[in-house]
């Protein structure tokens, strides 16, 4: 089930930031472990590399490789695919993995912060998207898109990030409208939508928005879902690896949620 020995994955965001697992190392983890030879880029380059240690210490044979990229920067992401393209000669899945939330509403939040956002969350996937269709459009094999996008696309998750909520709401139509474009050409995409996942990116936001109160931020967290916890950084992998896997071969345009029923609750959010 889910094989992808020989695949080309080319994911951005593939560090993580602090100890544990962020959702790009474990999908990278995991799809090495499904035979994936992998091509990552990170902002940060020591991130990415710590990511790639990590996957080699379990798995030696895995054949991957790591650079700095910033997937805001259309120089930095033709350097990426390029250098990928170089190596392989193929990209057939792509991960869209990078994104930031940053508070605020429309009358606080500043344009600098506001044309951040756009660019860290949404044109990112644009960018990659605009390299790669192309060359996964003239594969006989085509090739296949999984975004990253999370359930603030989908509803008021009781924090004031408008910008964020924004940019995870076009991702949503982005992949829906770009699935029917190029259904007829072997390209599918597809999206994963966390929603209150626990990974070290967590600790920063309880900075941002409970004062750095990390365990009561958490306490808060945990209760917002119906199921009383926090996913996990598998929890999307796994998502994120059906959806690139053969098993979903006629699944384009949609979406998984993965929420632990936080979207269907009328709980306090």
């Amino acid at each position: 089930m889910h094989d992808l020995t020989g695949r080309v994955v080319l994911i951005t965001g593939i560090g993580c930031v602090g100890q544990g697992w962020g959702n790009g190392i474990a999908t990278a983890t995991l799809f090495a472990r499904q035979g994936a030879k992998l091509f990552g880029c990170d902002l940060s380059l020591e991130a990415a590399e710590t990511s790639r240690a990590s996957i080699l210490a379990e798995n030696a044979g895995t054949d991957i490789t790591v650079m700095h990229g910033d997937a805001t920067s259309s120089e930095s992401m033709k350097e990426f695919v390029g250098a990928c393209m170089k190596k392989h000669g193929r990209i057939d899945i792509l991960v869209n993995n990078v994104g930031r939330s940053e508070p605020g509403d429309p009358a606080s939040i500043t344009e600098e912060v506001w044309d951040k956002q756009m660019d860290v969350n949404l044109k990112s996937v644009y960018l990659t998207s605009h390299l790669v269709l192309p060359i996964m459009a003239a594969q006989k094999s085509g090739g296949n898109i999984v975004n990253i996008s999370s359930v603030s696309g989908l509803r008021y998750i009781g924090k004031p990030q408008v910008a964020y909520s924004t940019t995870k709401a076009a991702i949503l139509s982005f992949t829906r409208t770009t699935a029917v474009i190029y259904a007829d050409k072997g390209v599918r995409l597809n999206t994963v939508v966390p929603g209150l996942i626990n990974t070290p990116l967590v600790k920063m936001l309880a900075d941002k928005y409970a004062g750095g109160d990390y365990e009561g931020y958490c306490k808060v967290r945990d209760s917002q879902v119906p199921m009383g916890k926090m996913g996990t950084a598998w929890d999307v992998a796994n998502a994120a690896l059906f959806l690139a896997s053969d098993e979903a071969a006629y699944i384009t345009g949609t979406e998984i949620i993965v929420d632990g029923g936080l979207v269907q609750s009328t709980g306090r959010t």
